[in-house]
């Protein structure tokens, strides 16, 4: 059949990406930038009243009528209790108790790349280490492609494969993002066995708790400047192409 005479076997390969969680750090010219745009709305809150302040005004005026004796008090019937003045006493103590989470975590600290809790204002990408003939690599998680599936279909089921059917993930398109080809080694390649060709399809993991997940091989979730200290060069080289950070 033309199946069997297919000389180059398709895989269908998952680029899974933990999105970043928070901003990363400004630049010098961000801030600087960021600064001046700070001063600018400063003056335009200057020169503008808002609507808050504009109730803030209000009800000071009330209350030097009240003490003047010239306050309506059919005025206050039906409007609220809570003046502006109490609101802004909440929200200070609401700001004094707030306290930011870390942006270095345990995970960082410790270089716990199995970890989704690091890295926060970057990417994470899944590797997982895969049997690939007589070596064990890591890469993208791959399956074979079976006849009657799409491209996609084989991607998804690769994820599947090494996470379960619980992942939480959102698939980009329906067309790969890059392809990587390579020969097999002579003393196995023959005529209707060549090689092999891995197209690269992009989703975006949903869900950060991956607890009921079934882990299935050696895993990590790594950077893009990470990426060199797993894959091979030219294996590398392709999935560059269409990552971002």
């Amino acid at each position: 059949s033309a199946a069997a005479r297919r000389p180059w076997r398709l895989f269908g390969a998952m680029c899974l990406l933990r999105l970043p969680r928070i901003t990363q750090p400004l630049e010098k010219e961000e801030e600087e930038v960021a600064a001046l745009m700070q001063q600018v709305e400063g003056e335009l809150e200057k020169s503008h009243y808002s609507d808050h302040e504009i109730r803030k005004l209000e009800e000071e005026e009330q209350l030097k009528r009240r003490r003047e004796s010239l306050y309506d008090e059919d005025e206050a019937r039906g409007k609220t209790v809570i003046m502006a003045q109490d609101l802004e006493e909440k929200w200070e103590q609401k700001f004094l108790q707030f306290k930011a989470a870390p942006r270095i975590t345990d995970a960082d600290k410790s270089n716990d790349r199995t970890s989704l809790n690091r890295k926060l204002d970057s990417n994470l990408m899944l590797l997982v280490k895969q049997k690939i003939g007589n070596q064990e690599l890591w890469l993208l998680p791959q399956v074979e492609w079976q006849p009657g599936e799409t491209l996609r279909s084989t991607a998804e089921r690769a994820m599947a494969t090494f996470l379960g059917d619980h992942i939480q993930a959102k698939v980009l398109g329906n067309a790969p993002y890059g392809i990587y080809k390579y020969k097999f080694p002579r003393a196995i390649r023959t005529e209707n066995n060549v090689g092999a060709k891995v197209f690269f399809f992009k989703a975006f993991l949903q869900s950060s708790d991956l607890s009921q997940a079934e882990l299935k091989a050696d895993y990590l979730w790594v950077t893009k400047k990470e990426l060199g200290d797993y894959l091979k060069s030219e294996y590398l080289k392709k999935v560059n192409r269409f990552l971002l950070d």
